[in-house]
């Protein structure tokens, strides 16, 4: 059974480095050491956002009505994984008011979650 590699020590949470690549099929082995892809840095619930997100094209609708949770939850999430991926975040966390009437507008968020917004 294979298993995916982890990308953080799971004892002191710095990154996994693979030093050993075989090939299944001529039993070759090659030692060194090797990156894992920036994808193994995420962990299993933001792999999986990442994945949902594909799956909808980025249409926030969509992952907010398969995942359950709302516009600011989507956003966070995002915002997260783009930072464990070594990208510095566009958005601060704190979401602009003029980003929040362009979201309603274009009918991305609702009223209801354009208020949480702004209050925060």
């Amino acid at each position: 059974m294979k298993k995916e590699a982890i990308g953080k020590c799971p004892v002191c949470g710095k990154p996994m480095e693979v030093t050993k690549l075989s090939c299944n099929h001529c039993d070759t082995h090659i030692e060194g050491h090797f990156t894992l892809c920036k994808f193994c840095k995420l962990n299993d619930e933001q792999k999986h956002f990442v994945e949902v997100f594909i799956k909808n094209r980025g249409n926030i609708k969509e992952i907010e009505k398969e995942l359950g949770i709302s516009y600011p939850t989507v956003r966070n999430k995002l915002e997260n994984i783009i930072e464990a991926l070594g990208y510095s975040p566009k958005y601060n966390s704190n979401i602009n008011k003029k980003e929040v009437l362009e979201k309603l507008s274009a009918g991305e968020i609702t009223s209801e979650e354009a208020i949480k917004l702004l209050k925060n």
